[in-house]
């Protein structure tokens, strides 16, 4: 998809962004939330995506109640609700036994939390940036990009007045910002998958076993979309794409219940990544560049956070943009405003990747709090949550 520019209506045009000429480097969810919210903001905005097409590999996502209050303020609410189921629970479950442990309601959440494709995510992104004449070049290695923002194109020089780097675990732009920090492994391996299961009730499964779990939700036209994660010292590459043997990922999990095996048993494609911790980025911005999402904190997949976070980010940072006094300000806000929560949200993936693969007697003791926690407080869990879902980048 290339766009062309079209003129926005006057009305639409605020202050600071009117006629700024913004480049993002990156056509994902966070690139493309950025490229949309500075575009409603009266900004040019142009994406560059080294891919041929902006599509994303099969997997799922939850967009929590908090992801979805800026897609909403970015007039996204209709397509959301078209594309995305509309989760009711999360449901703790012992892998071995098959039982239900606890379940957890979200049916109130308010806006929905949702349970979406991420290519469905990014095509109802794009339509929208295409809208408001976003420009998105497809195929396009950006080089040497400079501190001042500027880049290489095809051997032409790009100055644009800001340049985004949302090109995620391995972004280029980082590294300008930043001195190169060495990611370790966290002895930990993931599969995605998916499989057909047109009867799937709208609820997050999380299967705990020791040293392991998976996690299962349903996504649109009859799919469940599987995410698998193992404890183990021989440790895979990062990245989503490796493809792995189905008869590994059912073998890791060769002793849990007959439900779980049987969803096991249908999986024919699968992929296999390594899950790496990589420190926050010290600086998210200099001169006229910025970073958001994975380029600034990549987080483990363990709270569901990884593309709520980058929409978040995205959303402030073109309003920070758009209201301070200066790009400068803007830039030193937006991370003022970002840094703390993506920290203490990291923080709690990280608790989650312990919680999620206990042994022994904590194992006992800790299934057996939630149960009781369901039983006695059934809100309890969502109170703790508070401070995530309840957040609203758009107050």
């Amino acid at each position: 998809m290339s766009v062309v520019k079209r003129s926005i209506a006057t009305t639409d045009l605020h202050h600071h962004n009117a006629d700024r000429d913004i480049a993002i480097i990156g056509g994902g969810i966070g690139g493309l939330t950025a490229a949309l919210a500075f575009a409603r903001r009266g900004a040019q905005v142009t994406v560059y995506e080294q891919a041929p097409a902006l599509t994303e590999v099969g997997a799922g996502l939850q967009i929590t109640p908090n992801g979805a209050r800026a897609l909403i303020d970015l007039e996204l609410g209709p397509a959301l609700d078209m594309s995305g189921i509309t989760a009711e629970a999360v449901e703790p479950t012992g892998a071995l036994s098959g039982k239900t442990i606890t379940r957890f309601d979200l049916s109130n959440q308010s806006p929905s939390y949702r349970f979406l494709h991420r290519a469905a995510l990014i095509d109802i992104l794009a339509r929208a940036c295409e809208a408001v004449g976003v420009k998105v070049i497809l195929d396009t290695q950006i080089t040497a990009l400079q501190p001042d923002g500027s880049f290489q194109v095809a051997g032409t020089t790009i100055r644009p007045h800001l340049t985004i780097g949302a090109d995620g675990l391995r972004s280029v732009v980082r590294g300008v910002l930043n001195k190169p920090a060495e990611p370790f492994f966290t002895g930990q391996v993931a599969w995605r998958a998916m499989i057909k299961a047109p009867e799937a009730s709208p609820v997050a499964r999380i299967w705990m076993a020791p040293g392991r779990h998976m996690v299962t939700y349903p996504l649109q036209n009859g799919r469940l979309n599987i995410v698998a994660v193992q404890e183990r010292s021989q440790w895979a590459d990062e990245g989503w794409h490796h493809v792995d043997d189905p008869g590994n990922l059912r073998a890791a999990f060769a002793d849990t219940c007959w439900e779980m095996k049987g969803i096991l048993g249908q999986v024919e494609d699968v992929r296999l990544w390594g899950l790496f911790r990589h420190p926050v980025a010290a600086n998210w911005h200099m001169g006229s560049i910025a970073i958001l999402g994975d380029a600034a904190h990549p987080t483990l997949p363990f709270l569901a956070q990884g593309a709520n976070l980058a929409i978040e980010d995205a959303y402030v940072l073109a309003r920070c943009c758009d209201e301070a006094a200066s790009l400068d300000a803007g830039l030193r806000t937006y991370q003022e405003k970002r840094r703390a929560r993506v920290v203490r949200a990291i923080k709690a993936a990280n608790a989650n990747a312990r919680n999620y693969h206990l042994r022994g007697v904590r194992r006992l003791v800790a299934h057996t709090g939630l149960r009781a926690m369901g039983r006695l407080a059934p809100d309890a869990f969502l109170n703790r949550m508070r401070w995530l879902y309840d957040y609203d980048v758009t107050a």
